[in-house]
């Protein structure tokens, strides 16, 4: 239960379905210096929101439930690092660069939170994709660079979208928990 005290540290995103999750979980390979995510967490998050005032969170909520966005077909492949210039710090798997609906999703999400109050969001470009792992000190670019030229034909099953989730994720030592607020189902405007 979220009380007036607390600040929950929100993200909204899309889950893959069980196929791509399995295709995306075969990827790991011990590389050192990288800490790979679990399958269970693989999601394409829409907006990070970041800690919220919990006052916020029924505006949040209605605003995302009203969202009319019909469903669509993503893509899913290609693997890279971010950031491109410098030494990487996180590897990913790419989805659906480009897709109008996955844009047109992302700025409605947007809007339903710019509308319930949140005027600090974050103005990256949006690159969307699913977050394999995270390089650390150890990591070499080498060793990633190798890794992304080992599997440069991947891709996974393209995947209908139908639904995207409010999650609140909470850091804890083993990792971030991720628990689901709200499930919206996709329907055509």
């Amino acid at each position: 239960m979220i009380t007036d005290s607390d600040r929950p540290r929100l993200f909204v995103a899309i889950d893959p379905p069980e196929a791509v999750r399995s295709a995306l979980s075969e990827l790991p390979e011990t590389l050192r210096g990288v800490a790979w995510a679990p399958p269970h967490q693989y999601h394409l998050t829409l907006r990070f929101v970041g800690e919220t005032p919990a006052d916020r969170l029924d505006a949040i909520t209605a605003g995302l439930a009203s969202i009319r966005v019909e469903p669509f077909i993503l893509p899913v492949s290609g693997l890279g690092a971010f950031p491109p210039d410098r030494p990487p710090r996180v590897l990913w798997a790419g989805v659906g660069h480009g897709h109008p609906r996955l844009h047109q999703l992302r700025q409605r999400v947007d809007d339903a939170l710019l509308a319930a109050g949140l005027a600090d969001l974050d103005v990256k470009i949006f690159h969307p994709h699913f977050t394999l792992g995270r390089c650390g000190p150890g990591a070499t670019a080498g060793a990633v660079e190798a890794f992304l030229k080992r599997h440069r034909a991947f891709e996974a099953p393209d995947f209908r979208v139908e639904a995207f989730t409010l999650y609140r994720s909470l850091l804890r030592p083993g990792g971030a928990e991720h628990t689901p607020l709200l499930r919206v189902a996709l329907h055509c405007a």
